[in-house]
């Protein structure tokens, strides 16, 4: 039997609605959709249907919208782009503690050339305070990115608030929503970004393939050269067969996304209400604002990369892992100032559409039995 899938913030399986969408575009319809014919044009038409579903799901115009080859790029391309056309402006960013390395990666290349990152703290639950965005703003500040949804422990950001102190002081904002889109609400016109990442493999969609919304007013400093795709913006053969991918599954996320909503709460709240029968056990993220898909389960003197050797049934991600002499514990838990003891033993559990009650209570018991072998 194969082991019960717990892992579906790292990734998601390619809905059968989305593989049958993508079929043609793999074999019949292969045309390049910058060519005149009607094997370019069939194309075209293809990629710009992908780009208004994806519109149409974030609540923006589709001419607002880029494909690029994932998450890691949109990022790379949101806040490098704009960090380089806009440094005559000013070279402070801000950012927080718990960031993708997508983020945070870019953000600490961006200091050796010659701009200045503040890196915000988060409370106990993982969520930034607004008071602390407003005490990091300088004159100097250009862009704050804010993930909207932590990928560790699920707690969502309040980007509509950060958006209103960053609009007041005219400096543009970016979020990164990989981990939100499709899962919760993501209403472009209601967070109020000026930039926002999309990355299709957490959503249903395939991998390698990712959109960035950009702001009518914002310029970005291309970061591939070449021909005028994609609104001049980025350079390469638009992945036709990728984003008819993405596209339908944003269209079927649409579709669904109450019923899902209300499927993953259900079964999150069911396996976390199963494993608190265990001793020293804490659950981490925020109660109130939060992924209903995502379960950050802490488990006290329990080395994570372990419990999960031991658990062949369950596939789930750790949020540290033991070395030799130290513990190395996730930007995110260390950025929540979770104590150690519960830190080494922290598993990320996330659902999905495909995801059964069945599967929870099987998943439990494993969990609790080999939480209890282990303490043993």
């Amino acid at each position: 039997m194969r082991p019960i899938y717990l892992d579906y913030n790292a990734t998601t399986p390619i809905a059968k609605e989305v593989g049958d969408a993508m079929e043609p575009y793999l074999y019949d319809h292969f045309g390049n959709p910058s060519s005149s014919h009607v094997y370019g044009q069939t194309c075209k038409r293809a990629v710009e249907k992908g780009r208004q579903q994806v519109a149409s799901l974030l609540n923006c115009q589709a001419s607002n919208l880029i494909f690029t080859s994932g998450g890691t790029e949109s990022n790379n391309y949101a806040i490098k782009g704009f960090a380089f056309a806009n440094k005559s402006k000013g070279n402070h960013i801000i950012t927080t503690r718990i960031e993708h390395p997508a983020v945070s990666e870019v953000c600490k290349y961006l200091e050796t050339e010659g701009f200045e990152v503040t890196y915000l703290p988060v409370d106990a639950t993982g969520r930034v305070q607004l008071a602390d965005v407003e005490a990091a703003i300088r004159p100097e500040t250009i862009l704050i990115s804010v993930m909207y949804a932590n990928n560790e422990v699920g707690t969502l950001q309040p980007i509509s608030g950060i958006s209103a102190i960053a609009k007041k002081r005219g400096i543009a904002l970016h979020s990164d929503c990989a981990q939100a889109v499709g899962k919760v609400p993501v209403d472009i016109e209601a967070l109020g970004v000026d930039l926002l990442t999309v990355a299709g493999h957490k959503l249903y969609g395939p991998k390698g393939i990712g959109a960035l919304y950009i702001g009518d007013d914002i310029q970005l400093q291309k970061l591939m050269h070449g021909a005028d795709h994609e609104n001049n913006l980025r350079a390469g053969t638009e992945n036709v067969l990728e984003i008819v991918g993405l596209g339908a599954a944003a269209e079927l996320c649409e579709a669904n996304l109450a019923s899902s909503v209300a499927h993953d709460k259900a079964l999150v709240n069911r396996l976390k209400e199963a494993l608190s029968v265990l001793d020293e056990v804490q659950f981490n993220g925020n109660p109130d604002f939060c992924l209903p898909n995502t379960l950050s389960a802490s488990f006290k003197n329990i080395e994570a990369n372990t419990l999960l050797a031991n658990l062949p049934q369950v596939a789930a991600s750790a949020g540290a892992a033991c070395h030799t002499d130290s513990i190395s514990v996730s930007a995110t838990l260390a950025a929540m100032n979770l104590d150690e003891a519960y830190a080494m033993g922290t598993i990320r559990f996330s659902v999905g559409k495909y995801s059964t009650e069945d599967e929870m209570d099987r998943a439990s018991e494993a969990i609790i039995q080999t939480v209890k072998n282990l303490r043993k």
